[in-house]
């Protein structure tokens, strides 16, 4: 059985976001790709967010909540429209709907972006956090995988 991944074309694990992917640069997506999706999964979520961000901000800063992606969508191309794949998109921490970037106020931050494999549709209700998405894929998750990578302020 293939295990989960989560990867990126343009950055591995561990390394810095290239520029052009930060809230104040082109604020796009950066391309994922994922793997070893279990057979068992119908969808996909998506959280990224920003545990380094407790400090400044109080608590951890989400940048993107994504779920119902189909467990066949496994290429994330930058700038993507989760709406194309039928898949929801939540309100990120700038108040925002979609994407968005790195921008840390103090000092290098670690970004995680998180995909989970569930095993049927997700439904977090009206205008949910992160901590909504999690609590609805409790119990339903059957992999996931962690993309780590930085950003300087």
């Amino acid at each position: 059985m293939a295990t989960l991944t989560l990867t990126s074309p343009e950055f591995d694990d561990g390394e810095r976001i290239p520029d052009r992917y930060g809230y104040e640069a082109a604020n796009v997506n950066p391309p994922l790709e994922i793997d070893g999706v279990p057979d068992d999964a119908e969808t996909l979520a998506l959280i990224v967010d920003d545990p380094d961000a407790v400090e400044p901000a109080g608590k951890v800063w989400d940048h993107w909540l994504v779920w119902n992606v189909p467990a066949e969508e496994t290429t994330i191309p930058v700038d993507w429209n989760p709406d194309d794949a039928g898949a929801e998109e939540g309100t990120n921490d700038y108040g925002e709907p979609g994407y968005g970037g790195p921008n840390p106020p103090d000092r290098e931050h670690t970004y995680r972006f998180t995909v989970f494999a569930v095993a049927d549709a997700i439904d977090p209700g009206t205008d949910p956090d992160a901590d909504d998405l999690r609590d609805a894929m409790e119990g339903r998750t059957v992999a996931k995988a962690t993309l780590e990578g930085t950003y300087p302020a």
